[in-house]
């Protein structure tokens, strides 16, 4: 709770948490009395909006009935489930603990416990994985009736296995043809998508996420935790980033606690990076809103992707063109200084 109260301090935080995030890793390995202590302690530091969003990230492996019974007794009101698929041979490859046994039972204890708002978690492009392996992971992850599906594609990311030993992966084509076809079931099934890699029942947006993407503000507590502060716009909007090791967050967090100022030059391109992963897009209102400064400060990129038909305006709104969501990395180039 010391980090808590010294960024709060630190940042002059008076306005109500909105949301909580309990993750990454695997916090559903604690017990309800930690989680009891954490939001206790929390709520004596600030303010808890009544309707606050609250999830634990939750892996299937550690799917108890009673203890996930008395987290929604605390007031943890959503869960995001970390199933990835339901191929048994894949979660091998992948090194998963749990199997696919696991992650269905994992829903069922969900909404036996009470939870009637989480999210699955799931991978395409998978090694050797085909696109029928996909359509079926995202037919069983509804019939477990989730209100929210999060589906990723699998990224190589640096200092990984995977990444050393890459294995064999599916061609651009295949995993583009895959996401179409999974996209069709959702959508068919009633689940909208709002956001890249993110699918909900209407009205069942993850509000935590939301915020990430809209340019809002956030705390990060605890070791590896980033944050983002708006303390005067444009020339005050702070990121901040906790000590990854555990040791060296729990020896001396504030000293070696990093806090940066975003550069008014930066802001235009770190706004559309977050914001046009919604397909909502953005109002100019709301562009001057989060960063302070005018529309100006996205030409000429906002023209050419205009020229480009890579945006459209339309009711106040720049949104993505088809074109536009499929190569967003392109689109947001013409937006890099040079």
């Amino acid at each position: 709770m010391l980090d808590l109260q010294t960024d709060l301090q630190r940042f002059q935080i008076t306005r109500p948490i909105q949301s909580i995030f309990i993750g990454g890793g695997t916090p559903s390995l604690f017990a309800p009395e930690s989680f009891e202590r954490l939001l206790n302690g929390i709520k004596q530091q600030t303010t808890l909006a009544d309707n606050a969003e609250i999830t634990l990230e939750a892996n299937p492996g550690t799917f108890e009935s009673h203890k996930f019974a008395e987290f929604r007794a605390l007031g943890i009101n959503r869960l995001s489930i970390g199933i990835q698929t339901f191929n048994d041979t894949l979660l091998k490859r992948l090194g998963r603990v749990h199997n696919a046994s696991e992650a269905q039972k994992a829903a069922t204890i969900a909404h036996q416990a009470g939870f009637d708002n989480f999210n699955l978690d799931l991978m395409f492009g998978l090694p050797d994985a085909e696109k029928f392996s996909s359509q079926q992971d995202i037919a069983t992850a509804i019939s477990l009736k989730p209100t929210h599906i999060s589906l990723y594609q699998l990224t190589l990311e640096p200092n990984t296995f995977f990444y050393k030993y890459p294995p064999p992966l599916p061609t651009d084509d295949e995993v583009f043809n895959t996401q179409q076809a999974c996209q069709t079931i959702l959508a068919e099934q009633g689940f909208q998508q709002y956001e890249i890699s993110a699918y909900s029942q209407p009205g069942r947006q993850c509000q935590h996420n939301l915020n990430y993407w809209q340019f809002g503000d956030y705390l990060g507590i605890g070791a590896g935790a980033h944050g983002k502060i708006s303390l005067a716009l444009p020339n005050l909007i702070m990121r901040s980033s906790k000590p990854k090791h555990p040791e060296h967050y729990l020896r001396d967090y504030v000293a070696v606690s990093l806090t940066t100022a975003i550069l008014p030059a930066e802001l235009p391109l770190e706004f559309l990076m977050n914001q046009l992963r919604l397909k909502q897009g953005f109002s100019p209102e709301h562009f001057q809103r989060r960063t302070g400064l005018g529309l100006s400060s996205l030409e000429p990129g906002l023209n050419l992707c205009l020229q480009e038909q890579l945006l459209e305006y339309k009711k106040n709104r720049y949104t993505c063109t088809e074109q536009g969501w499929n190569f967003l990395d392109s689109l947001l180039e013409k937006f890099i200084l040079v």
